[in-house]
């Protein structure tokens, strides 16, 4: 992985260093992907986890995603990275594609939803990867917007749902916005979840090539 940081300005990274601090004492900050912006908490926090749950309105037994600043994280919260995972990890990583594996048993039941699995990204906003290194533990990733509300591209929008609930809102500008990421389920075979920024067919030759 490139050194994503490196293309962050002196005024973005104090503002990402305060948001890190935020985390670290289970605040909840709004900060930009390379889709949308996201509600990150830390996904270790269970608190916290409670109060992103309630500000999202959350149906029950939704999961919620991670992001990891380095594929090297990702074996702190998943039982096992397969070979098609990796191959996935290394042809779109960073970028719009959240996998899911199986979860560590000490990983929340808040982001697994009871599903065993655990959705896991590396973006490639350097905003976001820089947020999640300073936290050095991952940080959740579900859309800034609560539920059934439409998931922002801006900053000014998502601050219109949630305003002084959330004390940190990090400004990347307008985003991409839609397709959001891609999600699959590497568990066992290829399924795709949702269909997003990284095609289906792309998904399946890098698989194929890697067998």
């Amino acid at each position: 992985m490139g050194r994503l940081p490196d293309l962050i300005t002196g005024a973005e990274r104090r503002a990402v260093r305060a948001a890190a601090r935020l985390l670290a004492a289970g605040g909840v900050v709004v900060y930009p992907t390379e889709t949308l912006y996201a509600l990150g908490v830390d996904a270790c926090n269970a608190p916290a986890l409670q109060r992103l749950i309630a500000l999202k309105a959350r149906e029950p037994g939704k999961p919620i995603a991670v992001l990891v600043s380095e594929r090297s994280m990702v074996h702190e919260i998943v039982e096992e990275v397969s070979g098609g995972a990796a191959a996935l990890m290394r042809r779109f990583w960073p970028g719009p594609l959240t996998i899911v594996l199986r979860a560590r048993p000490t990983v929340s039941e808040m982001l697994t939803a009871e599903s065993g699995g655990i959705g896991v990204r590396l973006s490639s906003h350097p905003l976001a990867t820089e947020l999640v290194r300073l936290l050095g533990r991952p940080v959740t990733a579900p859309s800034a917007n609560p539920a059934g509300s439409r998931p922002p591209a801006c900053v000014e929008d998502a601050r219109a749902y949630f305003g002084a609930r959330v004390e940190d809102y990090l400004d990347g500008g307008r985003l991409p916005g839609e397709p959001p990421s891609t999600v699959v389920d590497m568990r066992d075979d290829l399924r795709i979840i949702r269909a997003g920024a990284v095609p289906a067919d792309a998904l399946r030759a890098c698989l194929h090539e890697a067998a």
